[in-house]
């Protein structure tokens, strides 16, 4: 069973910082790639940032520079620090969970198939 659930969101300036946290926990599986997505209001989901098992990062190119992901495999949270943030970036986040189906395989936004109930940040200018 897969359990996911973020926190952290919340109402930052142009500019400013904020860190999100997404609490999981993930079957015995030694292949899982985890991520960000986020909806905007009218908008569909996009892939944010992913991470998989060995710690490779992938970010989508308009939060390159600005946003790291990381994962703390002895606490099992996901994390997506956002920096330099801009009014674009207002969303519903979610964390995600997904199996890789093989070894060296990338992670890709359609193996994600596991999600949280979302956390909303907003940016205001």
């Amino acid at each position: 069973q897969v359990q996911l659930a973020e926190s952290g969101g919340a109402s930052v300036q142009a500019g400013g910082s904020l860190r999100l946290s997404c609490a999981f926990s993930l079957y015995r599986y030694n292949m899982w790639c985890m991520g960000w997505f986020r909806q905007a209001p009218g908008k569909e989901r996009e892939g944010v940032a992913f991470i998989d098992e060995d710690g490779t990062a992938t970010y989508t190119d308009s939060v390159k520079g600005r946003f790291t992901i990381s994962k703390d495999n002895a606490k099992n949270i996901l994390y997506l620090e956002m920096n330099n943030a801009v009014p674009e970036d207002t969303a519903i986040y979610y964390c995600a969970a997904g199996a890789k189906p093989r070894a060296r395989s990338v992670c890709v936004a359609e193996l994600f198939a596991a999600w949280g109930q979302g956390t909303q940040v907003g940016v205001y200018s």
